[in-house]
């Protein structure tokens, strides 16, 4: 028996026959599973490379989580100070899921040049604060010293600055309106230090940073009194519950809110992007499954005949089954290992040369980014080979039906 399976096989697989009808239709099988592996591969990695992106940069302006005083205001100034003195901070050791906590204070002020003029959020920051996420977009210049004495260096968004004309070492006027009955602007001169650009084009068209005793003396706050805290977290996955613990060890005067909730609008868009890669994943493999049948049963019925001469000889309806699975088999594969190939490659050069562009102020990024993730890949490609052979069982039902006298009889 094993010798008739060796033959069958071997008869399977040929290639040599460049004439046979079932040429045309396995190269459309193979390319249908190599095509269907690079628009999955490439959907994934894109997909939750925006997600991610989009998400680091609107915690690097905000952090995770909020808290701040409980104010009906909804601009980004803040109105009534927080005092720094807290159970949970600088160490938020109630909650270990907190990884740090930072103080921070905003205020609303008018950027004036002898050209130009834009309304900004100046953003104070004090020595607590985590530069890394700000350092990843800086494009020029260096970061602000905010641990020495009070000093006028800020950073500014490359938008701002070609909107201004203004570069590293200039220096401009922001008009601060004060709190009160006094309503004659507070007036400071920045210096720019940095320009960052973080493609994000509703921050980059509104933050300035500098040393936030710059807004505790227009305030006229104390040393201790802050705008609100920044926290970030470890999971950004578990957002909702450790916000609700951040919550619970913040007291009753204080209010906390995650960015989730903060930029709803952002992230319920976000969410429509699961929706789109099932969908694609749902469609590829369901392209590629239908031509791995159409291809299975080509060759069934082209192999009609050896099929009539092995159940002749004795051979189980399971076997010959088996064989042309396995012919599948090598079909799937062939066109996994091409499209997993070139999904891959469009990845890396993405990754490394960003050849697609992006439009900002409708994706807010500036390129499409990519999350090439090992587990994931070899997730979609176990999907693939476990639906495409769970679909290929019927149509290998066939040759059970087919009965010797019939088939050697068959032309």
């Amino acid at each position: 028996m094993n010798l008739e399976y060796f033959i069958a096989k071997r008869l399977i697989t040929a290639k040599d026959n460049k004439s046979s009808i079932s040429a045309p239709i396995i190269k459309i099988a193979i390319s249908a599973i190599a095509i269907g592996m690079i628009m999955m591969i490439v959907s994934v990695a894109t997909g939750i490379g925006l997600q991610q992106k989009i998400r680091e940069k609107i915690s690097a302006f905000n952090g995770h989580i909020i808290i701040a005083n409980f104010d009906t205001n909804q601009s980004e100034a803040t109105l009534v100070p927080v005092s720094k003195k807290q159970d949970f901070y600088p160490k938020f050791n109630s909650v270990p899921e907190v990884s740090h906590i930072q103080a921070v204070a905003s205020k609303a002020g008018i950027i004036r040049t002898a050209d130009a003029f834009e309304g900004i959020v100046f953003k104070g920051v004090g020595v607590d604060y985590n530069w890394v996420n700000i350092k990843e977009y800086l494009v020029s210049g260096r970061l602000p010293n905010v641990s020495a004495q009070l000093n006028p260096e800020v950073v500014i968004s490359q938008y701002l600055a070609n909107r201004l004309k203004l570069k590293v070492g200039d220096s401009f006027n922001t008009f601060f309106i004060k709190e009160g009955q006094n309503k004659l602007p507070n007036i400071r001169r920045f210096k720019i230090v940095g320009v960052f650009n973080s493609g994000f084009q509703e921050f980059d068209a509104t933050y300035v940073l500098g040393d936030i005793r710059h807004i505790q003396r227009i305030n006229k706050w104390k040393k201790d009194q802050i705008g609100a805290f920044e926290v970030f977290v470890d999971d950004f996955d578990n957002i909702s519950e450790i916000g609700e613990k951040v919550y619970e060890h913040t007291g009753s005067t204080l209010d906390s809110k995650t960015i989730v909730e903060k930029y709803s609008y952002i992230f319920e868009w976000l969410q429509l992007f699961d929706f789109n890669i099932v969908v694609i994943l749902i469609v590829m493999i369901l392209v590629a499954t239908i031509n791995m049948v159409v291809a299975l049963l080509v060759l069934i019925l082209e192999r009609t005949q050896m099929i009539g001469i092995l159940k002749a000889i004795g051979a189980s309806n399971w076997s010959i089954r088996k064989m042309f699975l396995y012919n599948a088999s090598y079909l799937i594969f062939r066109g996994l290992f091409w499209g997993n190939l070139i999904g891959i490659s469009i990845l890396l050069i993405q990754k490394y040369f960003g050849i697609v562009q992006l439009n900002p102020e409708n994706y807010y990024v500036n390129q499409a980014p990519v999350y090439i993730n090992v587990i994931y890949i070899v997730l979609l490609n176990v999907l693939t080979v476990g639906v495409c052979f769970l679909v290929l069982l019927i149509p290998s039902y066939i040759i059970t039906k087919i009965t010797p006298v019939k088939a050697i009889r068959f032309d």
